[in-house]
C-alpha cells in the first residue's frame, strides 16, 4: 500500500509532481478519476485538492454536481484522515452528512482539516470538509464520519 504522505513529499517539489500524485490517488482508488482531482497539500491533519468546473462534473443548471462535490470531500477526508491516523491504524467512512450552501459556479477546493481531532482514542471521528469557490465563497460543507481502529 502506497504511502500517501511519503509519496506526497516526495513529489510536490518536482515538476508536474503534484498531478502525478493525484493521477496516483486515482489509479489507487479510480472512481474519484471522475472529478480529476488536483492535491495540492498533504500533511497530517491537513489536505487540500482542487476540481476544476467542467462539463464532466455539471449538473444540468450548469454548476458543480453535488454529488462531485460529494467525491469531493471523501476524497480530501479520507486522505487526510489516512495521514493523520496513529501508525498501523485502519479507518473506514460510515456516514457523511453534506450541506448544500450555495450553487457551485466556479473551479472549487476542498479542505480537509482535522487539527482539532484526537487520532489517538479511535472509534467513530468526524472529519469536517469544507469546498469553497473560487472567490471564496463556502458552497459545500460536509462531515464524514470515519471509523479508525487501532492497532493492537
Amino acid at each position: 500500500m502506497m504511502n500517501a504522505l511519503a509519496t506526497f513529499n516526495r513529489l510536490k517539489d518536482l515538476p508536474g509532481g503534484t498531478r502525478l500524485f493525484s493521477f496516483g490517488i486515482c489509479k489507487a482508488a479510480p472512481y474519484f478519476a471522475s472529478i480529476r482531482p488536483h492535491v495540492t497539500e498533504v500533511s497530517p491533519n491537513l489536505v487540500r485538492l482542487s476540481v476544476r468546473k467542467r462539463r464532466a462534473v455539471e449538473n444540468h443548471l450548469h454548476t458543480v454536481h453535488a454529488i462531485a462535490m460529494c467525491n469531493m470531500a471523501e476524497l480530501a477526508g479520507g486522505l487526510m484522515t489516512d495521514v493523520s491516523v496513529p501508525a498501523g491504524a485502519r479507518w473506514i467512512p460510515s456516514g457523511m452528512t453534506v450541506q448544500y450552501l450555495k450553487k457551485a459556479k466556479t473551479d472549487l477546493v476542498a479542505t480537509a482539516d482535522g487539527s482539532g481531532i484526537e487520532w489517538a482514542r479511535g472509534g467513530d471521528v468526524t472529519v469536517p470538509v469544507l469546498v469553497h469557490d473560487s472567490e471564496g465563497a463556502l458552497v459545500f460543507r460536509a462531515d464524514i464520519t470515519m471509523n479508525v481502529k487501532l492497532a493492537g
